[in-house]
């Protein structure tokens, strides 16, 4: 489970929560960017979300329920090391853009990744791979959970945090124009977890490029790199 939102108001501020249950990760921050990373018995640590110093920010929800869809093909381009890509600075999201829109983007085997993705310009990429992409230049604000955008709630299932995806819909739709940081973190305390629980809680202040994090909903406990 988790929560990434994006606002384009007087500011461009990108939100998300790290919903995370029985993995170990770290929020690992240097010059370049501040990356959360997974722990992955093969693999080792994987910087999979996080923002940069370039202003890209990179989210990763599994999308429930899962669809075979996104199961891996030869071929196909898989969804986490596009995601890395971006975070690292190896692709620009224009560039990720065109790859999946006109290549298949995978998953791996019966669990449905999906992206969501922003860029300096507050420009905002969702892939769901085996159902398509899709692309909003400078949204006011955009909203994802753990369904699919191109199912809404026509399926169901405990984890797709509908609810968590209306209220956040809803307070950023009320928000004032200078929506900021402080305003950022109340969504997402709002949407937090416990049973599935909230890790991470970073916000991205894209034009002062300033992330602030915090962990385990400590919210008055916050670190920040400036870049």
């Amino acid at each position: 489970m988790c929560t990434s939102i994006v606002s384009n108001r007087k500011k461009t501020i990108v939100g998300w929560n790290l919903d995370l249950l029985d993995m170990e990760y770290r929020v690992r921050p240097d010059d370049e960017g501040v990356y959360i990373e997974i722990n992955d018995a093969r693999e080792g640590w994987l910087p999979l979300f996080g923002a940069n110093d370039r202003g890209d920010f990179i989210g990763m929800p599994t999308c429930w329920p899962y669809d075979k869809r996104s199961d891996p093909v030869q071929d196909g381009n898989s969804v986490i090391l596009l995601d890395i890509d971006l975070l690292l600075k190896k692709k620009t999201l224009q560039e990720i853009k065109e790859i999946a829109e006109n290549e298949t983007v995978c998953s791996v085997p019966c669990l449905t990744f999906m992206s969501s993705l922003s860029d300096k310009d507050g420009n905002v990429l969702y892939i769901v791979p085996g159902q398509g992409s899709l692309y909003y230049e400078k949204p006011e604000y955009r909203v994802m959970t753990n369904f699919s955008p191109f199912k809404m709630n026509s399926e169901e299932h405990p984890w797709m945090g509908w609810d968590r995806y209306l209220k956040a819909e809803e307070m950023l739709r009320e928000a004032e124009d200078d929506f900021d940081v402080e305003d950022c973190f109340t969504v997402l305390k709002e949407v937090s977890q416990t049973v599935c629980p909230t890790v991470v809680s970073m916000v991205y202040d894209v034009t002062d490029r300033t992330v602030y994090w915090c962990e385990n909903r400590e919210w008055g406990n916050r670190k920040e790199k400036k870049f």
